[in-house]
């Protein structure tokens, strides 16, 4: 339905006038009840009263024509009028509230405000989440919230201020900078290597007890090689198929089988000797484990400031497994099988 046809048009107004003529109050008294999905709620929400709610939005909804809400005595929605007027002010609105906040932030004081950050499960619990407290010590003003899916968020309606995702998230609204490589690596168990020993190639695979991983949309997450120069890919038989990557690589240290790991995942398993790699010769290119943020005017300090800090303390955390091995195994680890040895 076209809004701007059912303003009235008899009384010598175009729809700019109009526009200009639907108060702001009114509109912002509608995002609150739009949200909140009822008017008390946005009268506390706003700190006004029910009734100034209740006026604003009959006011605006007289100046457009159109009923915006069904209101029963226990319920609240948008009509199709108001689900239309709704999608139209939300990015104003954001933008509104975007602006009054990077104003905020120009004025002189330490970073403040609530973080929103995404991350994968592995990345966050391994990674991100273990920073928090000292991030927080850093700067106490601002709050955290961290929000693990393996499913590539949508930064601007799941209101995402910073996300970690391996690879690029297509968008280009998207600003994102590589933050550590992204290898993939076949792990197992000494035991089980030593009970079956270790596939010679990548088709060996299909011998041995491998261990899947379940993505979001439902499929199983194929197998990533780089064989006479080109990427290959396959989908091994899986003895044991799990949806959360700590449950594959506690099942690799347990000697159920073999698994391709992210080496952030891993690095830990390794450097202990718990696990040991197969097939290094077959890894295939860094894929690059990205940070991402909404390309924005003026970066709110408070996202700076986590950018600029995780950044810093996740690049230290010398995550390249196989480049950095020598210099970065675990002193017990030395009488255990070198990565690939089993090769």
């Amino acid at each position: 339905m076209n809004l701007s046809a059912s303003l009235p048009a008899d009384d010598g107004h175009d729809t700019l006038s109009a526009s200009f003529s639907a108060s702001y109050a009114g509109v912002v008294a509608f995002i609150a009840v739009a949200n909140e999905g009822s008017f008390a709620r946005a009268a506390d929400r706003l700190g006004i009263g029910r009734s100034a709610v209740s006026r604003s939005v009959q006011k605006l909804e007289g100046q457009l024509g159109v009923r915006l809400f069904l209101r029963t005595t226990r319920s609240t929605s948008l009509t199709r009028e108001g689900e239309l007027f709704h999608d139209g002010c939300q990015p104003g609105v954001e933008r509104i509230l975007q602006a009054l906040d990077e104003m905020r932030d120009l004025r002189d004081g330490p970073p403040r405000g609530h973080l929103r950050v995404s991350a994968t499960h592995g990345f966050g619990r391994r990674v991100i989440a273990p920073l928090l407290s000292q991030f927080r010590q850093q700067y106490p003003e601002v709050s955290v919230e961290l929000l693990l899916d393996e499913r590539a968020p949508d930064l601007a309606a799941d209101r995402i201020d910073v996300a970690f995702r391996d690879g690029v998230l297509e968008d280009s609204q998207v600003i994102a900078k590589q933050l550590v490589p992204m290898q993939l690596l076949v792990c197992a168990s000494p035991d089980y290597l030593r009970r079956h020993g270790a596939p010679a190639s990548v088709d060996a695979l299909s011998a041995h007890a491998c261990i899947g991983q379940r993505l979001p949309g439902g499929r199983l997450q194929r197998w990533e090689f780089r064989v006479d120069g080109k990427p290959y890919s396959l989908q091994p038989p899986s003895a044991l198929v799990f949806n959360d990557g700590d449950l594959a690589l506690q099942a690799v240290v347990q000697g159920h089988g073999l698994a391709q790991l992210p080496n952030y995942q891993v690095r830990e398993a390794l450097r202990a000797g718990d696990i040991v790699t197969c097939l290094d010769q077959y890894a295939p290119d860094d894929r690059g484990h990205y940070l991402c943020y909404l390309s924005r005017r003026q970066l709110p300090k408070r996202i700076r400031a986590f950018i600029d800090f995780i950044t810093g303390q996740v690049r230290a955390l010398d995550l390249d497994v196989i480049s950095h091995w020598e210099s970065a195994r675990h002193p017990s680890a030395a009488a255990r099988p070198e990565p690939g040895a089993w090769t």
